[in-house]
């Protein structure tokens, strides 16, 4: 063989090589959803993961909107992605005994279970096995406008009386267009819920059980008690909310709050920044005091995880997937990158990384405190998941509707909660 012959040889040869290697790395697939702040972040991290392990992952995100319908879509045709982001309700909805997703527990040595508390552990556990592992854990708070409350002369509610005395005092001090509260219609559901959970010690779906937990005599009250919300002032009615542009419009897009004339929201901790992002200059957010009944074992407090992670139940490379779950929700690089994206960090040493770091929003850790106080003294019981089911939100949305715009009694309203809440919960379970 002539030189040249054996040297155009080689050379394909050598190049041939690298292109072979890159086509035998294994690949994963990797679905989540969010902004364009989360999906930098992500692919930031992600990168890291493929130079470190070899592995070439397939990133498929998008908005909210349409991603369960296409996750619906893949899980029914045995193609979902390797690794997906969830939200924790969904466990209801594809894995009811368990087995809509890898166990786990199976993977297990590939995972620092160590970084989770028990408590978020047992979020991610359907029938034993353990389906899911939470990025973040959010809860409801309230977060004030100090500075709009100081025109109305008045100090930030302590109590649950203190709140309903807002109201009027707002409208007498600062006219009609101006609330204590603002907040969509899933909002003040939660919120009267979380009263009336604290005065009877249950919350509307059992959380071990597919029944209603709550008496007739109960829901009746709960379904007084948003009443007692709205018509007393202390609240942004829901016919109001929908005349300004919709009425699941987020409160930091309303000009109101923007101005400080609605002077409050109770909403997800994890949401304080997009809150705080709008308010004219002068104005002041401070984190409100969870009011409790006296005597009461149950904050009421509606908590869980921001997201979760889970491997597909179809993955064929379940330890590999494993590897990249573990990475983005422990690795200190993997910390450093994702940063806050998917909430302040359930695993103990990802979120270790970001308080040394520094720069973390004093007013979203005071929020991560007062939770974790909650759970660490047992009041935040966890929810039932097919409280968040999608068709059971669907229904439990057309009541209060109905009932925001007075189109129906209040024991008729308290009667479709009890009657067909059952009957629902039954089909869905």
């Amino acid at each position: 063989m002539s030189l040249n012959r054996r040297t155009l040889i080689a050379s394909a040869a050598a190049l041939g090589a690298p292109f072979v290697h890159a086509q035998e790395r294994p690949v994963l697939r990797f679905a989540w959803w969010g902004g364009a702040s989360r999906h930098q972040a992500t692919l930031a991290a992600l990168k890291v993961f493929e130079q470190r392990y070899g592995v070439r992952v397939k990133a498929e995100y998008m908005g909210f909107n349409g991603y369960l319908e296409r996750l619906t879509t893949q899980i029914a045709g045995r193609s979902e992605p390797d690794v997906m982001q969830i939200n924790w309700a969904w466990l209801a909805m594809f894995s009811k005994r368990g087995n809509g997703f890898t166990d786990l527990n199976g993977v297990a040595k590939e995972l620092s279970l160590d970084q989770f508390t028990e408590d978020d552990l047992a979020y991610g556990r359907v029938a034993g096995k353990l389906n899911a592992l939470p990025t973040s854990f959010s809860a409801r708070i309230f977060l004030w406008n100090q500075t709009a409350f100081g025109r109305a002369g008045l100090a930030l509610p302590q109590t649950w009386d203190e709140l309903f005395a807002t109201g009027p005092v707002f409208r007498a001090k600062l006219g009609d267009s101006a609330y204590p509260l603002d907040g969509e219609l899933y909002d003040m559901i939660l919120l009267s819920q979380s009263y009336i959970q604290q005065k009877h010690g249950m919350p509307f779906v059992d959380p071990a059980k597919p029944r209603v937990a709550m008496s007739p005599a109960a829901a009746l009250e709960w379904v007084k008690t948003y009443k007692r919300i709205i018509d007393s002032h202390v609240a942004t009615p829901l016919p109001l909310r929908a005349s300004l542009g919709g009425a699941e419009k987020p409160t930091e897009q309303q000009p109101d709050w923007v101005s400080g004339r609605w002077a409050g929201n109770y909403t997800w901790d994890s949401v304080i920044a997009l809150r705080g992002s709008t308010l004219a200059p002068g104005e002041k957010l401070a984190l409100g005091a969870f009011p409790t009944l006296e005597g009461s074992k149950d904050s009421g407090l509606f908590g869980r995880p921001t997201v979760m992670y889970t491997i597909g139940r179809n993955c064929k490379q379940a330890e590999l997937a494993a590897k990249l779950m573990n990475f983005l929700l422990t690795d200190p690089e993997a910390a450093r990158l994702l940063g806050r994206t998917r909430g302040l960090p359930s695993a103990k040493g990802a979120l270790a990384v970001l308080q040394k770091a520094g720069g973390l929003p004093p007013l979203e850790l005071a929020a991560h405190d007062q939770i974790q106080a909650q759970r660490d003294a047992g009041r935040l019981i966890r929810p039932a998941p097919l409280f968040e089911h999608a068709r059971f939100q669907k229904f439990m949305r057309e009541v209060f509707e109905t009932i925001a715009y007075n189109k129906t009694s209040d024991a008729d309203a308290a009667r479709r909660l009890v009657e067909e809440g059952n009957a629902l919960l039954q089909r869905i379970q």
